[in-house]
């Protein structure tokens, strides 16, 4: 499974060559966050999931501050945020909203569309996208919490399994290949 993943993900060289990014040298070198085991990966992968649903373009900086404060595997945090994209957030918002809905005194009514672009401009827009935004608050604010905590613990207990599912697999196939090469 390491081979695998070692593929896919950049080495802390890529880092190391960055101009932009050697004043964190120290910190984004340290060995554990480059290091690729199976906690080190279920790590990476909870806080890719977790950081995948804060909205915009801070998934990845959320995702990278995590993996540090966490000392888990960085590019595999920041791989695991694109399960968000434009096809997929819709949908996980609305989710969220529906789990915020459900924890006590949440509040909350029908889920309203949002408002669609008008005559009246774009000012007018944005202003009734933000009063829409205000009347889902509290529930899409605790429903998105909600939904990345069940989805970090997932993806992280997931991760976990099929690792020590492959490692056993790995070992019978190697005691298999022993048995029957020395016998």
């Amino acid at each position: 499974m390491r081979k695998k993943l070692r593929k896919i993900l950049p080495d802390h060289e890529a880092v190391r060559a960055n101009r932009w990014l050697a004043p964190f040298e120290n910190t984004l070198l340290h060995p554990r966050l480059w290091h690729l085991n199976r906690h080190s990966a279920a790590g990476g992968v909870a806080v890719g999931l977790f950081c995948g649903l804060i909205p915009g373009p801070f998934q990845m900086l959320g995702a990278a501050i995590g993996a540090v404060v966490f000392r888990v595997n960085l590019p595999l945090a920041l791989l695991t945020t694109f399960y968000t994209n434009p096809f997929t957030i819709v949908p996980l918002y609305f989710a969220a909203y529906g789990l915020g809905r459900l924890v006590p005194g949440a509040g909350g009514g029908e889920f309203v569309a949002p408002p669609e672009w008008g005559t009246e401009g774009m000012w007018a827009w944005v202003l009734a996208l933000a009063d829409w935004m205000a009347h889902l608050g509290k529930p899409l604010a605790l429903g998105l919490v909600l939904l990345a905590s069940l989805l970090a613990a997932t993806g992280y207990f997931v991760v976990r399994v099929a690792w020590r599912s492959y490692l056993l697999w790995s070992w019978r196939q190697r005691r298999r290949r022993r048995s029957s090469g020395g016998a």
